[in-house]
């Protein structure tokens, strides 16, 4: 699971107070700040911006001391997860590949008036493009329409020998293929979604009925049934075209083996070599049991200064919440923050016992929680190149509850956004001076610890009822955003709680508390608005649970007067007047929304996120999106990613691994097009 990135909360760093009082240990903390504030002058994070996107760089800190050993696992995981960066592509639209090739074509060899307002918009709308990685917004799922006209690229095609033509060159330009992902169940889940899960003329029922057939081989351990393949017809009848070595994306599956055969050479311990030879099997295999054993190996591999996310992972584009996206993160320990969050892991069980749910959904048990910053080296596929800021790992309930799971938080990619941003949208948005200077006191403090808290403790809280099946299967199309929503929720409840106080995460846990509440109230019920059109409902998961947490809690007081919206001069604001209460009321939602996932109840959560996440308040929306156009800055941003160059020894053998800047993101976006373009334009 993934915790997306929120701008308007982040303040200029992010700084977590120790919880040891040692003279030594802060004179280096202060000298290790003044060394990234000076690297962070000296460093340009910005690279481009265009649209509605900012492209920043970010750096490998550190680099330096890691052994040649270390260096080269982190090498060899980098080029297996650029080796597949094609499958995303392929997976977001069937026809993305022979669009995004005819461009690059044309972009490479157009030789006419490059002066022109069309080809600006020719340029700017391939860089949208290449982000969404595919011909779909990334964020609202939306299609793409280029400003520029039919005529217009037929003439740049012509000119430059490039070929497009038929459904893959009119989808540019007509209504079909309008949504990636829809899940306005009138509309129909997979008929309205162009994603590339699902072939023609398959309706959600069927889908419903094929895996209501697969039983697994062990009830208590379900398969990940769907997770790595392409349900069509054939003759009829449902099939599964699954993404391995020999079979769909063999191509680039082939060369991600290969890299991953190099890397599991230099694995740093047998745990780390074990588990890679398991992901290996997968990959020739497609067996969803060696996915399991592959996934309990890997959380169970905590040694190590390096680790990786790879493969078919998440669910959020399948509009039915079978198939996984393919993308991979590389990362590095991060020794000294992970040191001091550390203490939520030792603590993670206090937190369960201690949770507003219902005790017969407490876990007696909470096994196995990892929590790391790390340091991300690189990433592909659908991590890339807009990346999440945290991520727990593996998203199978049964192997969390018996093996644990695994959380990291990104922190030079945190670092680099924090270095790019700004507080202006927080003194436009905010109600009051007192809620400006909270936010910028405690407010980054308060994104760590929530981040912390939702990957740590949210994701890891709660247990099924027996014989309640896995939440993609119970809660169908909301199981993502009531996820989310849930892990959300501890982490509010417990951001208000002494305990971070008394665990030295915070020097004064109810600022800490205002000013998380605050940042989350606002952005949840108007400032993520600028991400959507206006009149658009809200698609993506993560924006439908901030807005049914935001809107139900602020409903749920509005009697007692727990958050009062006012309009002043034409400017609307929410202002907190008990935040006491809107903790307690944080936690009322938590159970029921502990409940609607323990007992699969598929009409509450259906109710729950239809009432208060998908409609928008259209006043609001309007002027919010007025008074944001007062701000420069891209409402989203996404990285392109530092490149490991080898330099080898006269034998051929690697000496050394630079790590160097691309100039632009154009030129890393031809560059991985050329080196790692491994499938064909139909798959």
């Amino acid at each position: 699971m993934k915790f997306k990135f929120i701008p308007m909360l982040l303040a200029a760093s992010l700084f977590i107070v120790s919880c040891e009082d040692n003279k030594k240990e802060e004179k280096a903390e202060d000298s290790k700040e003044k060394t990234e504030k000076v690297a962070a002058e000296d460093f340009d994070y910005t690279a481009d911006e265009f649209a509605d996107i900012k492209i920043l760089r970010y750096q490998i800190p550190g680099w330096e001391n890691l052994s040649l050993k270390e260096q080269k696992l982190v090498y060899y995981l980098t080029q297996a997860g650029l080796s597949g960066r094609d499958i995303i592509w392929d997976q977001n639209y069937k026809d993305n590949l022979k669009i995004r090739k005819a461009f690059e074509n044309i972009y490479s060899n157009y030789e006419g008036d490059k002066s022109t307002e069309d080809w600006k918009a020719f340029e700017t709308y391939l860089k949208r493009v290449w982000f969404s990685n595919g011909i779909h917004h990334h964020y609202s799922m939306d299609k793409m329409k280029p400003e520029f006209s039919k005529e217009y690229l037929n003439k740049l095609l012509k000119e430059t020998n490039t070929q497009l033509t038929g459904e893959a060159f009119d989808v540019l330009f007509n209504d079909k293929a309008m949504k990636k992902v829809n899940l306005n169940e009138e509309k129909g889940l997979i008929k309205g979604s162009a994603v590339n899960f699902y072939g023609d003329n398959i309706t959600a029922e069927e889908v419903d009925a094929f895996y209501a057939e697969k039983k697994s081989p062990n009830p208590k351990h379900p398969l990940s049934f769907g997770l790595n393949s392409k349900l069509v017809k054939e003759d009829g009848k449902l099939v599964e075209k699954v993404w391995k070595s020999g079979g769909m994306y063999g191509e680039s599956i082939d060369e991600i083996i290969k890299w991953l055969e190099k890397a599991k050479g230099v694995a740093e311990n047998k745990k780390q070599a074990d588990a890679l030879e398991l992901l290996i099997k997968y990959y020739k295999t497609g067996d969803l049991q060696t996915w399991d054993d592959y996934n309990v190996a890997w959380v169970e591999a905590t040694e190590g200064n390096i680790d990786y996310i790879n493969s078919f992972i998440e669910v959020y584009n399948d509009p039915k919440g079978y198939r996984g996206s393919y993308e991979t993160i590389v990362q590095i320990k991060d020794f000294d923050m992970s040191k001091k969050m550390q203490v939520l892991e030792e603590n993670v069980q206090w937190f369960e016992d201690n949770s507003p749910i219902m005790d017969e959904h407490k876990k007696d048990s909470v096994v196995g929680v990892t929590y790391k910053t790390v340091i991300v080296a690189g990433e592909a596929g659908d991590a890339s190149p807009s990346t999440p800021i945290g991520v727990n790992l593996p998203n199978a309930n049964w192997i969390r509850t018996t093996h644990g799971s695994k959380s990291v938080s990104l922190g030079n990619i945190i670092h680099a956004y924090e270095n790019a941003g700004g507080s202006d949208k927080l003194k436009e948005f905010a109600h009051d001076e007192e809620e400006i200077q909270l936010s910028e006191k405690y407010g980054a403090q308060a994104d760590k610890l929530h981040t912390a808290l939702h990957e740590v403790v949210g994701h890891a809280s709660g247990k099924l009822n027996p014989g309640v099946g896995e939440t993609k299967e119970t809660l169908k199309n909301y199981a993502s955003t009531m996820e989310e929503g849930r892990a959300d929720l501890v982490g509010l409840y417990f951001l208000m709680d002494p305990k971070l106080e008394e665990l030295g995460l915070t020097d004064d846990y109810e600022k800490l508390g205002k000013a998380a509440y605050n940042d989350y109230i606002r952005n949840g019920l108007m400032t993520q608005l600028t991400r959507i059109e206006l009149g658009k409902d809200i698609e993506e998961a993560h924006m439908r649970n901030r807005q049914w947490v935001s809107a139900w809690v602020f409903e749920k007081g509005k009697e007692e007067g727990v958050i009062v919206k006012e309009t002043v001069d034409g400017k609307t604001s929410f202002e907190i007047k008990d935040y006491k209460r809107l903790r307690e009321l944080f936690g009322e939602l938590l159970r029921e929304a502990q409940r609607i996932k323990s007992e699969g109840d598929f009409e509450a959560a259906r109710d729950l996120v239809e009432n208060y996440g998908v409609k928008v308040d259209q006043d609001v929306h309007k002027e919010v999106l007025e008074r944001n156009k007062k701000f420069k800055s891209a409402p989203y941003s996404g990285f392109i990613n530092p490149v490991l160059v080898p330099e080898m020894d006269d034998n051929g053998e690697i000496k050394t691994i630079k790590v160097t800047q691309p100039e632009n993101f154009e030129e890393q976006m031809m560059m991985y097009s050329k080196n790692y373009g491994f499938l064909p334009e139909e798959n």
